[in-house]
């Protein structure tokens, strides 16, 4: 426990810092021979409610819908799309994404290669209004890729046949409906199961009456006594799962990093790692993050959090919340220099207005087109 308090106490400020300029490495790559318009960028929202194929319960909470809000940013023609997820525990709704979203002047920004510049102004307009800040950075990675005519993961130079499998979540539910849920999940080669109550035990049971494929669970903080949470993950273990999502609560620390000292599977931090600064804090309390668009303002910190994390020795799962295509999409860029991918919220919907990254044989499979690689599949703007 020392040795992570004198961690956190002496960890070099330049090396936060320090990553904070790795997205703008392209951003005096655009055509310079035309002509600006002169024109600043304008931004469009409409609130779009995901549908839920299922009830999603997790430990604390249930709902069948989950409220969106879908950006659009227009810059000389061509157009960039965002969108903010909200989970209602999270804090945000439509209401506070769309008085977000009303106060911003982006008009004043006639380069939107001045990534940034735009991107801090978004942030310091109001504090938190996570999702609504990502509906912004995603639509202006999806713009400025476009007027570079690349995809991000190629931007960035990353790889893209080295994109992990993404789990399918499986969320708390009667016995019947589980194994209803296992068998949709047939072309994944990795199952994500929601723990945190009493019917634990049964979750992983059921799961392993009809399937063997791997496991990892995330317990979205729901145990509270770390002998408990130790002597859960020896049988877990033995049950052949890969690793533990938030088992107990993000203000348990010294428990967690006890826990995590002693666990025979890796810890991963999700509500106790929301953005960039947050990932110091958790090194030495858990083996590694999971790292959300939604949580940290979008895809510029999003890489940010993932090359600090890989220099400090973390192990990195990119995750969602319940998203269209969209953010899926924006969020598959990085998972070539993830372990983990948990993409799959655009597959627990029914009213997806966009297309993108694709499953095959349960690898996340990048598309080859510019931006954040999406079609739409309805006109919304």
């Amino acid at each position: 426990m020392n040795s992570r308090r004198n961690f956190i106490r002496t960890a070099s400020l330049s090396t936060l810092v320090g990553v904070t300029g790795f997205e703008t490495v392209f951003a005096g790559t655009k055509d310079k021979k035309k002509k600006p318009s002169g024109k600043g960028l304008k931004l469009r929202f409409l609130p779009h409610d995901l549908l839920l194929k299922h009830t999603f319960t997790i430990a604390n909470s249930s709902r069948k819908t989950t409220p969106d809000m879908l950006t659009c940013l227009e810059f000389d023609g061509i157009f960039g799309y965002g969108e903010a997820s909200m989970p209602p525990y999270l804090g945000e709704s439509v209401d506070s994404a769309s008085k977000f979203l009303s106060a911003l002047d982006l008009s004043q920004f006639k380069d939107p290669f001045q990534m940034d510049d735009i991107l801090a102004y978004v942030d310091s307009v109001a504090p938190g209004n996570c999702a609504a800040k990502a509906s912004v950075d995603i639509a202006l990675h999806d713009l400025v890729g476009k007027i570079m005519g690349q995809p991000w993961y190629k931007i960035w130079g990353f790889d893209p046949a080295d994109t992990p499998n993404t789990s399918f979540t499986i969320g708390i539910d009667t016995p019947e409906v589980v194994r209803q849920k296992v068998a949709e999940a047939a072309p994944y080669n990795i199952l994500k199961v929601k723990l945190g109550m009493a019917t634990d035990k049964e979750m992983v049971e059921t799961i392993r009456s009809v399937t063997d494929k791997p496991l990892c669970v995330d317990v979205n903080q729901g145990w509270t006594d770390r002998n408990k949470a130790l002597d859960m993950i020896h049988w877990l273990k033995e049950k052949g799962v890969v690793f533990v999502e938030q088992p107990m609560p993000k203000t348990a620390i010294d428990d967690m990093a006890w826990l995590t000292e002693n666990s025979p599977l890796p810890t991963i931090g999700d509500e106790s790692v929301q953005r960039l600064p947050d990932v110091i804090k958790a090194k030495g309390v858990y083996n590694g993050i999971n790292i959300k668009l939604m949580k940290c303002t979008g895809m510029r910190e999003a890489h940010q959090m993932l090359t600090l994390a890989k220099s400090l020795g973390m192990k990195v799962m990119i995750g969602c919340m319940t998203e269209t295509s969209c953010a899926i999409s924006a969020a598959a860029q990085l998972s070539p220099k993830t372990d983990w991918a948990d993409l799959d919220g655009n597959l627990l919907i029914s009213n997806d207005p966009y297309s993108g990254v694709q499953v095959v044989n349960g690898k996340m499979t990048l598309i080859d087109l510019p931006g954040i690689g999406i079609n739409n599949l309805q006109k919304l703007f």
